[in-house]
């Protein structure tokens, strides 16, 4: 594992993701490529949300513990480190179970109502009666599961800032009613914007599983091409003769991510004088993502259970030795100890 003195000597950052399934090439560019950037320069946390998974699935979670273990092989596939970060799974670590109850004491309802997430997923999961306490407060647990690692960064996205935001004003909340010697027990995190990349679904909508139009990162060359054939292109190109724009096609979108710059000239060139058909530009973006996705499918391919496992329980014991500090602090300040 690595040196302990040089972890704790860089600032500490920590994100996770819900375990919905195999994990996609938005996934990758959204979050999962910069964080294996990050594990080179910071003290990195990250986890598999299977608590965050009950949720919205507690009427079936029978899907949540084989999910959870595909996202892990995606994390290390990705090329996470477990010699360079911490990876672990939520309901593995007993304190991520304590601090929600002990914020939830504190937190008022309205700031959990008005959490933008809220009415977004009623709306989009309206074929499941989400009018539970647990979904309800789920941006609690989210709050715990930052604070509880004491993290100086949480590397989202612009669309997640508010969940950020809560955080830290639950952290604020917990700090004014309670101190530690009177010092603040729960440091208010900071956001660390993500680069996200526009990537379009084969739709031409954004990339999610819930679209039904996904490329995984774990699917193989011929289903990568089957899917880029069917991609919608430009609506101006009806005919092979007529001329369109890359800047309007999600297949330039794709392009523009991915591909080298020589070709991404071929693309606007050919595109804008009908010299190349969607077929041809569709073929280019496919190598550009088997280039992609054969490394990260190769690492897979070389993690057997038995090793993802061992990844987990140590990752398990790292976390939860890490979260005992914050939780031993949060006890003495609240006089529970």
């Amino acid at each position: 594992m690595a040196d302990s003195a040089a972890q704790n000597s860089r600032p500490r950052v920590l994100s996770g993701m819900r375990p919905t399934g195999k994990l996609h090439l938005g996934n990758y560019m959204g979050a999962l490529h910069n964080w294996v950037n990050l594990q080179n320069d910071y003290e990195c946390y990250f986890f598999v949300a299977d608590l965050h998974a009950l949720t919205t699935d507690y009427a079936d979670p029978s899907n949540i513990l084989p999910n959870t273990r595909e996202v892990m092989l995606d994390y290390l596939a990705a090329g996470l480190d477990p010699a360079k970060s911490v990876l672990f799974v939520q309901s593995q670590v007993k304190q991520h179970f304590e601090l929600p109850l002990y914020l939830g004491m504190i937190t008022p309802v309205g700031w959990l109502e008005r959490v933008p997430s809220y009415k977004d997923m009623q709306e989009n999961l309206a074929e499941k009666d989400l009018s539970m306490y647990g979904f309800l407060g789920y941006p609690v647990l989210m709050a715990s599961d930052i604070l509880l690692y004491q993290p100086k960064y949480v590397p989202v996205g612009q669309d997640q800032q508010a969940h950020v935001e809560l955080t830290r004003e639950v952290a604020r909340r917990f700090n004014n009613f309670y101190k530690l010697n009177g010092e603040e027990v729960l440091p208010e995190p900071d956001v660390l914007l993500t680069p996200s990349p526009k990537l379009p679904g084969t739709d031409g909508r954004k990339m999610s599983k819930s679209y039904g139009n996904t490329i995984l990162l774990s699917d193989p060359e011929p289903e990568v091409r089957k899917k880029l054939k069917t991609m919608v292109t430009d609506p101006a190109r009806v005919r092979r003769t007529d001329p369109g724009d890359p800047d309007k096609c999600p297949v330039g979108d794709l392009h523009k991510v991915f591909s080298s710059h020589d070709t991404l000239e071929k693309v606007y060139a050919g595109c804008r004088t009908a010299g190349i058909g969607c077929i041809e530009c569709k073929g280019w973006a496919a190598d550009a993502l088997v280039q992609i996705l054969n490394p990260i499918q190769e690492r897979r391919a070389k993690y057997s259970d038995a090793d993802v496992d061992d990844v987990l329980k140590d990752g398990a014991a790292r976390a939860e030795a890490r979260a005992e500090q914050t939780m031993a602090e949060v006890r003495a300040a609240m006089k529970l100890a």
